[in-house]
């Protein structure tokens, strides 16, 4: 799997987000230029995240965005699931399934790294990450 830069600023604005407690919104424009995201691709982001119910959005003069949630309740892998396509290590692994599935040796290894890295994401919160800035 290799992570797009969706994904990797998703993360940005996440970990950004929790880093100010969540007490008020934080308008878009200063999280893309804290975080030197393009704006445009910075409310992409945003409304797929908020979609997803892991931002909420607040209009007006002091609007902005904010968590949905606690930052020790939102993992990595609840992120990167709404910006990527897979969190999947091989495309045999995928709903559609390979057609040699029942004969191939490999399978039960990329199956064991999707469930490692499934872990691994789930592994790290928000909360987590921001301790590490």
């Amino acid at each position: 799997m290799i992570v797009s830069a969706k994904g990797r600023y998703a993360l940005r604005v996440m970990i950004a987000l929790a880093a100010r407690g969540g007490n008020a919104p934080v308008p878009l424009k200063e999280l893309a230029e804290e975080e030197d995201i393009p704006h445009k691709f910075s409310e992409q982001i945003m409304t797929e995240l908020a979609k997803a119910g892991l931002v909420e959005s607040v209009r007006g003069k002091n609007g902005g965005y904010m968590l949905a949630r606690s930052p020790k309740d939102c993992t990595a892998a609840d992120v990167l699931r709404v910006t990527e396509t897979s969190l999947a290590a091989a495309e045999c692994t995928e709903k559609n399934g390979c057609p040699r599935a029942q004969i191939c040796p490999t399978l039960p290894m990329w199956k064991a790294l999707d469930e490692a890295m499934e872990e691994l994401l789930k592994k790290y919160t928000l909360a987590d990450l921001c301790s590490h800035e």
